[in-house]
């Protein structure tokens, strides 16, 4: 159901604080006040939080309470995950407009495949121009861009540009644009930058410096991995990939639904129609979202990438009701949306049966001339109304 394209050549887009920048884009005048994004798990302390708080002090991770002692002016924000994710899907829609190879990272940042389109667009300063034009315009004066082979070298330089700006690291630079670079660029763990910053390792170039064999000695395989980044010794293409249309499943609630059990078991009935989908046929699940509207007008996401695709639905739904358990939406649900949003192929005798299944069902509908097999679903067991407890679906094989 994919595909994959790549370039060894990239370009970077990152938006710092692209959920909040969602915020201030749809709520005119919002940047011009202290405002604070709220974790969108159970904890309520603060996620993200705008410069204007910062230079009041306020920081990531505080309470609602430290925060308004020390900025009471200070604007606090439900989050909306599934507005964010849509807005950068968004994004990666319009970059694929420049570029058929663009591969999602977090939230507000991207990479763009840029192999071949000095034919198309010009120089890499016309091609830069032409992916900041395809970033909305609230976000052009906040994004960061950046250029060079591999997409670490093309992180680096993007997370080293001003705002709306871009730095071009060309084709045999990498090392010398990298050498004075600090190790905060790096994929690092809290406790690897300490223990390098003690042993005095502040650059990229200190860093690589020093033999690889010492480095792997004292960090494993993580610390050959960082040594190879810095010297610039890999250089990680862009991997892009059509994405196939997602398999959705919903389900909207009469009254909004707080109970954990009773969403686990709207969760099981959504997998089940999901995986009778006939587009689903012949193919095992690699990759889920769960969302959720709530009641209150904001919103509740998870995501998993199964490690092993399964047409299983309890092994589907095993990660979901793990995350559901820990960080449950924070009020109540007025409707629960599925997503299959990957796939990997099934066995030889899954995909057999898939095509004699199918097969099967076009000869019945030839011949009967009209749908007349259902199957009952639970929809509400809750509900007091029979014809709420369960809805009748067309049977598909």
């Amino acid at each position: 159901m994919s595909n994959r394209l790549s370039s060894s050549l990239a370009a970077c887009v990152w938006i710092p604080l692209f959920p909040l920048r969602c915020e201030e884009a749809r709520h005119e005048g919002l940047a011009a006040y202290p405002t604070a994004l709220l974790a969108p798990d159970t904890t309520r302390k603060l996620w993200q939080v705008s410069s204007l708080a910062r230079h009041a002090g306020v920081k990531p991770g505080m309470t609602v309470s430290q925060a308004i002692g020390l900025c009471p002016t200070l604007r606090l924000l439900e989050p909306d995950p599934v507005h964010y994710d849509e807005q950068f899907a968004a994004l990666l829609a319009a970059l694929g407009e420049v570029s058929p190879v663009v591969e999602q990272s977090e939230l507000g940042l991207a990479y763009v495949g840029v192999d071949g389109l000095e034919g198309i667009f010009g120089s890499p300063q016309k091609i830069i121009e032409a992916v900041h034009q395809a970033v909305r315009p609230s976000d052009r004066q906040t994004v960061r861009l950046g250029w060079g082979v591999g997409k670490f070298t093309a992180w680096v330089a993007a997370s080293r540009a001003k705002p709306s700006e871009a730095i071009v690291v060309n084709a045999g630079d990498e090392r010398t644009f990298l050498a004075s670079q600090p190790i905060a660029v790096l994929p690092l763990d809290p406790v690897t930058h300490r223990r390098l910053r003690q042993l005095g390792i502040r650059t990229l170039g200190a860093l690589a410096a020093l033999p690889q064999a010492a480095i792997t000695a004292q960090f494993g395989d993580t610390g050959k991995r960082l040594w190879q980044l810095a010297a610039g010794r890999i250089s990680e293409p862009v991997e892009g990939r059509v994405a196939p249309e997602p398999i959705v499943a919903a389900l909207t609630f009469f009254t909004p639904v707080g109970e954990r059990e009773l969403l686990a078991h709207s969760l099981d009935q959504l997998i089940a129609r999901a995986l009778k989908h006939p587009r689903r046929i012949g193919w095992r699940v690699h990759a889920v979202r769960l969302r959720a509207d709530l009641e209150a007008g904001g919103s509740w996401l998870i995501t998993h990438l199964l490690k092993d695709p399964t047409a299983e639905p309890a092994r589907i739904a095993a990660p979901l009701k793990t995350r559901l358990e820990h960080s449950p939406p924070t009020g109540g649900v007025e409707r629960l949306v599925l997503e299959f949003t990957a796939f990997a192929p099934g066995t030889t005798e899954l995909q057999l049966f898939a095509r004699d299944a199918q097969a099967a069902a076009r000869e019945v509908r030839m011949r009967v001339r009209r749908a007349n097999l259902y199957h009952v679903i639970e929809v509400q067991p809750w509900s007091r109304l029979p014809e709420r407890r369960y809805a009748l679906i067309d049977y598909e094989p």
